[in-house]
């Protein structure tokens, strides 16, 4: 949860919408509990790394400075 935001402003933003938007929709009732706990919990994660601007994933994939660049060596 630590380290320098790699997060663009618009980046932050989608994030927490799509975030936000995806746990609302685990409000509904569902034939299987497991969805909603996972759609809020998912969705919780994605706001709260727009909300904190720092994405593991893409300074794994872009190299960011916490992490080493992914690159495929084939």
């Amino acid at each position: 949860m630590n380290g320098e935001p790699n997060l663009s402003t618009a980046e932050r933003g989608v994030y927490m919408l799509v975030g936000l938007g995806l746990a609302a929709a685990a409000a509904k009732p569902r034939p299987n509990p497991l969805l909603s706990v996972l759609a809020l919990a998912g969705g919780s994660y994605l706001a709260w790394r727009g909300y904190v601007g720092n994405c593991p994933v893409k300074a794994a994939i872009t190299g960011g400075h916490d992490s080493e660049r992914l690159v495929y060596r084939g």
